[in-house]
């Protein structure tokens, strides 16, 4: 597996090693040795979600239950956005965004301390998240996806949006973020 690091601090993509044959493929999508020596917390938590093309489900943090997130893209295509929101970081209200897809097969981590979200670029596009904390709907915070001073530039101008994400607080309007 490779690995490549982002230019956020922590962020990484893995690229796996995809072996192809007549029957079709194979390839290792977790390796608790390897997590844990790259990422040093468990994985406690796997979610799925399934959207369509043009949706944007983001940017979402947990205070004060942050999660880690190893994200993959079992169907489908994504442009996936993750905005630095660690108030002592020298990167604080950057963003970084990747294409993840299921032909490279490619995740990214994403460390404590950040927003997440993504746009589905494909007809449908099915995600699993690895988490390091359990989810907590009460915890679960939000910085509106067209922030203009982080300025993610999103490669859609007409998403479809759920009420709580159009709704989100700007990062300037969320008080608690972590240090």
């Amino acid at each position: 597996m490779k690995i490549k690091k982002l230019k956020l601090k922590g962020l990484f993509i893995a690229e796996p090693n995809i072996f192809y044959d007549k029957r079709g493929f194979l390839y290792e999508t977790y390796n608790e040795k390897l997590h844990l020596k790259l990422i040093k917390k468990k994985v406690v938590q796997v979610i799925h979600s399934h959207s369509k093309r043009n949706t944007i489900r983001g940017m979402h943090f947990q205070y004060p239950h942050p999660q880690g997130k190893l994200v993959s893209v079992l169907n489908g295509k994504i442009f996936d956005v993750t905005v630095d929101i660690r108030k002592k970081s020298p990167t604080f209200g950057k963003w970084c965004g990747v294409f993840l897809d299921s032909k490279k097969k490619n995740q990214l981590w994403i460390p404590e301390g950040f927003a997440h979200g993504y746009l589905v670029m494909s007809k449908t596009a099915d995600i699993i998240y690895k988490c390091t904390q359990k989810y907590y709907p009460n915890n679960q915070k939000g910085i509106r996806w067209n922030d203009p001073l982080i300025n993610i530039k999103w490669p859609t101008k007409k998403p479809i949006l759920s009420k709580k994400d159009f709704n989100a607080l700007t990062l300037s309007e969320n008080k608690k973020l972590p240090q």
